[in-house]
């Protein structure tokens, strides 16, 4: 498995509540193109929420979301984060909007309730999403947030779906190299 960066510090980038997917995260679009190649998505991440976001973004950064954060159909807006490198904090997004940044391999918190009160865009920020730790270097402010659940650290630091099920097909394909009929081989 690759070396995965669970603690990300940055600059906050900070949204309010009910960013849709379509056109809040990523233009419509690419949504109904089923565009998922992320040197074609992440030039147009927040194109319409925050003009000018991907010309300021550097890796680390941090979203930090108001409630309902993504709704709408998934995906595409995610693979672009995940391919700047950014994290994403969230007071609350749905079920299958926190599935798709999971799949993509998007470091992501989520049910951190009024989190938006602790920070605003500009602030130092960092977040441990292995430990659940935010802290706002700029307010000094710390908290607790729920970290990422144990059974998703192997799939994110695999990259998500995708470099999950790589890792696991060169495993299957190591044992079958290391057994023949049954029989360990040296």
């Amino acid at each position: 498995m690759p070396d995965y960066q669970w603690v990300l510090r940055g600059r906050c980038y900070k949204l309010g509540d009910d960013v849709p997917h379509p056109n809040g995260v990523i233009p419509a679009r690419f949504i109904t193109a089923r565009e998922m190649n992320p040197a074609v998505l992440t030039p147009h991440l927040f194109a319409e929420t925050d003009p000018g976001f991907v010309e300021r973004c550097k890796p680390g950064d941090i979203i930090v979301t108001g409630r309902n954060f993504g709704m709408g159909p998934k995906g595409n807006g995610y693979v672009a984060m995940q391919a700047l490198g950014l994290g994403l904090v969230c007071a609350s997004m749905s079920v299958q909007a926190y599935r798709a940044a999971i799949s993509t391999g998007l470091r992501v918190l989520n049910h951190c309730g009024n989190i938006t009160d602790d920070c605003q865009t500009g602030d130092d920020l960092e977040v441990d999403f292995l430990a659940g730790t935010f802290v706002n270097h700029s307010q000094g402010i710390t908290r607790a947030l729920p970290p990422v659940p144990q059974a998703l650290h192997e799939l994110l630091a695999c990259g998500g779906n995708e470099g999950w099920l790589a890792h696991w097909w060169r495993g299957q394909q190591q044992k079958q190299h290391t057994t023949a009929g049954g029989m360990e081989t040296s």
